[in-house]
C-alpha cells in the first residue's frame, strides 16, 4: 500500500499539467481531491457532455442560504483535471476536508458568541472614554494566516509569492521531480512558521487537516493499494507527518452540524480573480487558461490575441507590430534571466510597441484577456431549485441567455415577447437579482421602449436560492415578496414606489394589496411634504399603466384625493420655514408639477396653476419658493412673459433684502440656463442688479449666484461667459452703438466693397 500526496495550487495550469503527468506515472486505484465532502454525490456530472468550466461547487444551508460556500474550478484547475482523470478510468473518487455541516455550524457559532459578548460588553462601555483606537481583531494579521509562501518569495527575491509560484511551478516544463520540490519547501516553511515565529495553526486549520486525515485513513483501510492524494501544497507535510488517530479523533468528537445542500453553479473567470475577493482567487485566470491550451510557444498565440482584442476597439495593429512584440518580450525575458516571456515579458512588449507607451488601453487587456469573460455552463439535471428552474425555463423560452459580459438590451414593449423580457427583468430585482439594470431614461419616442444593461452574476445563484421561501415561480415568489414589502413600509412615497415597481412587473395580484396599504397611510398622513412624495410614482402609475396592459384604476381616485389635500394645504405649508425646510420643499414642488404634466388632466393642472399663482404672489415666503413657482407658471403658458418680467423686477428691486433677491433668482432660474441665454430682457434685468449691488452685499449673496449658475451646464456657463466678455453691446442690436466703432477703419474698407459689388465710386 502507497500513498502519494500531490501538493497544487488551486487554479494553476502548470500544477495541472504536473499532476496529470505523475497520475499516469503511479496509476492509482483511488484519487482524494481537497473539497467538502458534501460534493461527492455530484461529482459524476462533472462528465456531462453540458458541464463547461467554470463552475462552482456551492454547499449552503437550506434554512439560510446566504450560508453559503463556493468551491470554483476552471479547465486548468488541478483538482478538475484530477476529476476527469479519475472519471475516465471508473475511479473512486472522494472529496476530503471539514464538511461545510460542520463549517458552516462553526461560523453560527462564532457569530452568536460575538453577539452575546457585545451585548455584555455594551452596558459597561462608557462612551467619553472612547480613545479613538481601533477594536482589537478577532482574527489578527500573522504571517501564518497571510500568505506564508511569500516568505520563501522575498528570500528568493521576488516581489510576491504569486509571481515565485508561475516562474517555479506553473510555467515550468519539467515536470518529474517538481511535487518532491513542492514537498520539501513547504516542510521548511511550516516548520519555519511554526517552531521559529511561534505560530499556531488556527483551529479552523487543524479541524480541516483532522478532517482530511479521517478520510485518508479510512481509504487507506478499505485496502486500496495506489492513493493519490490532491491538496494545497500547504497541507502537504500534515498529510504525509500525521499525528495519532486517537488525538484527530478527539479534536473532531463534538463538532457541530447543520443541515446543507450542494449543487453546481456556472462561474467566471472574473469571480475565479483575486479582486472580486474569494479565497482561492488567482490574478489572471485568462492567462492561466491561454497557458492550460498552450503547450509550446505562448508568446506568438498570446500577442495575436491582443492585436485581435486592439483591432476590435479600432486601434491599429499590423503584424509587424506582432513580431516586434514577440522579439521585444523574448529579449525581455532573456535579459531577466527568464527561460520563457511572462505576461510581465508580454505586458510589456505590448504596451512599448502596440501602444508606443501608452498605458490606458492596456486595461482593455486586462478585463477581457488577462482576467476573461469566460462564463461556465451546468447540467440541465444538476439539482436546483424550483425557482431556478422556472428562471431557466424562462430564459430558454424569451432567447434571453445570461452572459459575463455587460450588453445593452432596448425592449419595444409594443413586442409580446420584449414585453415579457421586461417583466422578467423587473420581477428579478424585486427579488434582489439584479440581473439587469435599468438604463434611467426610455429610447425613442414614447412610452414603449425600454433600455437595459444586462450582466448576470454567480452570486444571484444564492440569491434565488433565498428568494425561494417566496414561491415556486418568479411571478409567484415576487408577488409574495412585493406584498410583504408592502406591510413592511411606513412611507408613502416608498409605497407609491412600489407599486409603481409591481406595475413594471405586470405583479397585477400585488398590485391591489400596496394600493390599500397606500391609501390607509395616505389617510392618516397629515403632514403635506408626505403627500406630496407620492404624487410623482403615482402619476407614473396612472400614465403608463394602459401601456403596461395594467389596470390600475384605483390610482385616479386616490391621486384626486392628495392632491385636493395638497392644494389646500401647500400655501400653509410654506409659511414660516427656514431654508433648508425651503429646499426640500422646492424639490417637492418640482415633483408634483412634473407628475401632473404626465396626467395632462386639465382641471387638476388649473387648480395646480391657481396655487402656484397664490405662493408665487406671496411675499413673506421663502424667495426660492417664489421664484420656482414663478418659472412653473411662466413654462406652462399661465404666466406670460411681460408678467414674469414684472415679478423679476420686483423681486431684484432695491426695496428687498438682497438675499432673498438671489433666492427669487435661483428658484426661477435653477437648471435652466438656456433661458438666461435666450431672453434678452431677463439677462440685462440680472445684469443690472448684479451691477447695483454694493461690493459688501455682493460678496454676501455671491454663495447663493454660485449654486444658481453651477446648476447650468458647463458649455451655458462658457457663452454667459462670452457674453460678459463682450460687454454690453451683446444684449441687443448693434446701431444704437455706432458712436463706438473706428469709422476711419470702417470707411477704408468702402473702396475694396465697391469693387466686389461692382459699384461706381462714390455711389
Amino acid at each position: 500500500m502507497s500513498t502519494h500526496v500531490f501538493g497544487v495550487r488551486h487554479h494553476g495550469p502548470g500544477s495541472a499539467r504536473s499532476l496529470l503527468d505523475a497520475l499516469e506515472r503511479l496509476a492509482p486505484d483511488i484519487v482524494l481531491i481537497e473539497g467538502p465532502p458534501e460534493g461527492d454525490a455530484l461529482v459524476a456530472l462533472a462528465s456531462h457532455a453540458q458541464m463547461r468550466p467554470p463552475v462552482a461547487m456551492l454547499v449552503y444551508a437550506p434554512d439560510d442560504p446566504s450560508d453559503a460556500s463556493y468551491y470554483p474550478f476552471a479547465r486548468f484547475s488541478p483538482e478538475w483535471q484530477a476529476i476527469h482523470y479519475a472519471l475516465g478510468r471508473d475511479l473512486p473518487i472522494r472529496f476530503m476536508d471539514l464538511p461545510l455541516a460542520n463549517r458552516i455550524a462553526l461560523r453560527r457559532r462564532e457569530r452568536e458568541e460575538r453577539e452575546e459578548a457585545a451585548e455584555r460588553a455594551a452596558p459597561d462601555a462608557d462612551p467619553s472614554e472612547d480613545d479613538g483606537a481601533e477594536p482589537p481583531s478577532a482574527e489578527p494579521a500573522e504571517p501564518w494566516r497571510g500568505d506564508p509562501v511569500a516568505l520563501i518569495a522575498q528570500a528568493a527575491g521576488y516581489e510576491d509569492s504569486e509571481r515565485w509560484w508561475e516562474h517555479m511551478v506553473e510555467e515550468r516544463r519539467d515536470t518529474e521531480s517538481l511535487f518532491d520540490g513542492i514537498r520539501t519547501a513547504m516542510t521548511a516553511l511550516r516548520e519555519h512558521v511554526e517552531a521559529e515565529l511561534v505560530q499556531d495553526p488556527p483551529i479552523l486549520e487543524r479541524y480541516r487537516e483532522a478532517a482530511m486525515r479521517k478520510i485518508l485513513r479510512a481509504a487507506e483501510k478499505e485496502g486500496f493499494e495506489r492513493i493519490a492524494v490532491v491538496c494545497g501544497a500547504w497541507h502537504v507535510p500534515a498529510l504525509e507527518k500525521r499525528p495519532k488517530q486517537s488525538e484527530d479523533n478527539r479534536l473532531l468528537k463534538g463538532l457541530p452540524k447543520v443541515k446543507v445542500t450542494a449543487t453546481w453553479v456556472p462561474w467566471t473567470y472574473g469571480r475565479l480573480s483575486y479582486h472580486s475577493g474569494y479565497g482561492a482567487g488567482i490574478g489572471s485566470p485568462g492567462w492561466y487558461d491561454h497557458l492550460w491550451s498552450q503547450s509550446g510557444d505562448v508568446a506568438t498565440p498570446w500577442l495575436i490575441k491582443v492585436a485581435q482584442a486592439f483591432r476590435a476597439e479600432g486601434i491599429d495593429i499590423s503584424s509587424a507590430h506582432v513580431i516586434e512584440s514577440v522579439r521585444l518580450a523574448e529579449t525581455l525575458a532573456a535579459m531577466r534571466a527568464r527561460p520563457l516571456p511572462s505576461l510581465a515579458e508580454l505586458n510589456d512588449a505590448t504596451q512599448s510597441v502596440m501602444l508606443f507607451g501608452e498605458s490606458a488601453p492596456m486595461q482593455l487587456i486586462q478585463a477581457r484577456l488577462i482576467v476573461g469573460e469566460r462564463l461556465g455552463q451546468v447540467p440541465d439535471s444538476t439539482p436546483s431549485t424550483p425557482l431556478q428552474e422556472d428562471l431557466r425555463a424562462q430564459q430558454r423560452r424569451l432567447r434571453l441567455k445570461p452572459s459575463v459580459s455587460d450588453q445593452s438590451l432596448l425592449l419595444d414593449l409594443r413586442k409580446p415577447n420584449d414585453l415579457a423580457r421586461s417583466h422578467l427583468l423587473h420581477r428579478l430585482r424585486l427579488l434582489d437579482v439584479p440581473w439587469g439594470r435599468n438604463g434611467g431614461r426610455e429610447a425613442g419616442k414614447g412610452t414603449f421602449k425600454e433600455s437595459w444593461r444586462i450582466k448576470w452574476e454567480p452570486d444571484f445563484e444564492v440569491a434565488l436560492i433565498e428568494a425561494g421561501r417566496w414561491g415556486n415561480s418568479i411571478a409567484q415568489a415576487a408577488t409574495a415578496a412585493v406584498v410583504q414589502e408592502a406591510h413592511r413600509r411606513e412611507d408613502i412615497g416608498q409605497l407609491a414606489a412600489l407599486a409603481r415597481q409591481a406595475l413594471l412587473a405586470d405583479l397585477g395580484e400585488a398590485i391591489e394589496p400596496v394600493i390599500e396599504q397606500l391609501q390607509a397611510r395616505a389617510a392618516l398622513a397629515a403632514d403635506v411634504l408626505v403627500l406630496m412624495q407620492a404624487v410623482p410614482e403615482l402619476a407614473r402609475l396612472a400614465r403608463y399603466g394602459d401601456v403596461r396592459k395594467t389596470a390600475v384604476e384605483r390610482v385616479d381616485t386616490l391621486l384626486d384625493g392628495l392632491l385636493a389635500r395638497i392644494f389646500i394645504g401647500l400655501p400653509n405649508a410654506c409659511s414660516g420655514i427656514n431654508e433648508e425646510a425651503a429646499e426640500t420643499l422646492f424639490d417637492h414642488i418640482q415633483g408634483v408639477h412634473e407628475g401632473l404634466q404626465l396626467l395632462d388632466d386639465t382641471r387638476l393642472q388649473a387648480q395646480w396653476q391657481r396655487t402656484l399663482s397664490q405662493l408665487a404672489d406671496t411675499q413673506s415666503l421663502q424667495g426660492i419658493i417664489r421664484g420656482r413657482c414663478c418659472r412653473l407658471l411662466l413654462d406652462t403658458g399661465a404666466m406670460d412673459e411681460e408678467g414674469a418680467a414684472r415679478q423679476l423686477g420686483l423681486a431684484l428691486s432695491r426695496a428687498n433684502e438682497p438675499g432673498q433677491s438671489a433666492a427669487w433668482l435661483d428658484g426661477f432660474l435653477r437648471d435652466s440656463g438656456q433661458l438666461l441665454i435666450h431672453d434678452h430682457a431677463l439677462w440685462q434685468l440680472v445684469d443690472q442688479w448684479v451691477c447695483q449691488l454694493p461690493e459688501e452685499t455682493f460678496m454676501q449673496v455671491i454663495p447663493l449666484l454660485r449654486r444658481t449658475f453651477s446648476s447650468f451646464e458647463a458649455a451655458e456657463r462658457r457663452q454667459m461667459g462670452e457674453r460678459v466678455k463682450r460687454g454690453p453691446m451683446a444684449l441687443g442690436s448693434t446701431h444704437d452703438h455706432l458712436g463706438e466703432l473706428d469709422r476711419a477703419r470702417a470707411e477704408a474698407t468702402l473702396p475694396l466693397l465697391s469693387r466686389l459689388l461692382g459699384l461706381e465710386e462714390g455711389e
